[in-house]
């Protein structure tokens, strides 16, 4: 898709930006998010546009100085299927690698998606528990299917990692040397065998 033309989010396209986002989770496909959300995380933003025209956003969020998640990922419905997705990940994957970054996460379950972006399923229990903070206010928080992806960046990151078990990855001994962030306890969402909600 030549014309797309993929930047860093302004003010000026939250209004375009919440209306996409807040579209899929009102099919329970994405947590829904209001103004001040939007704005507040601004920086954190890149949209996709295609004729002057929103096809899509993303956000990359800063968890520990050398980790961040892609989240709010969505596309338009009259793009679908032409790229915006992943022209969209690659660039927050690039924005993330110029930061120096090891590990970019993201809960997904569109997997294969994700892995075309190159992205690796992971065990739950490997990330950090403040990564899991948004799904608090997920109404399937005690009945996740969502899968957890990283995508290890930097030659340390992929040092460090322990191998393949299960189709999973385990980062568990690479993520124990992060700084600890005093927060309050958030616990893990435990599978479930049916249902979905995004982030």
């Amino acid at each position: 898709m030549s014309d797309l033309l993929i930047r860093k989010a302004r003010p000026s396209d939250v209004a375009a930006m919440l209306e996409l986002i807040n579209g899929y989770a009102r099919t329970g496909l994405m947590l829904p998010r209001t103004e001040f959300e939007m704005c507040e995380n601004i920086r954190d933003f890149s949209v996709a546009l295609r004729g002057g025209r929103l096809a899509g956003c993303g956000a990359l969020h800063f968890y520990t100085p050398k980790m961040a998640e892609v989240r709010s990922l969505a596309v338009s419905q009259h793009v679908k299927s032409a790229g915006v997705g992943r022209r969209l990940v690659e660039s927050l994957v690039e924005e993330a690698r110029q930061y120096g970054l090891d590990v970019v996460f993201a809960f997904t379950y569109v997997v294969q998606f994700f892995q075309k972006c190159g992205f690796q399923a992971v065990d739950r229990g490997s990330l950090p528990l403040k990564a899991w903070k948004d799904c608090i206010r997920c109404p399937h928080f005690n009945s996740c299917d969502e899968v957890p992806v990283v995508h290890l960046i930097s030659e340390e990151a992929r040092a460090r990692e322990n191998g393949v078990e299960n189709g999973l990855i385990h980062l568990s001994s690479y993520i124990s040397h992060w700084p600890e962030v005093e927060d309050e306890p958030v616990s893990v969402p435990t599978p479930a065998p049916t249902g979905f909600q995004g982030r």
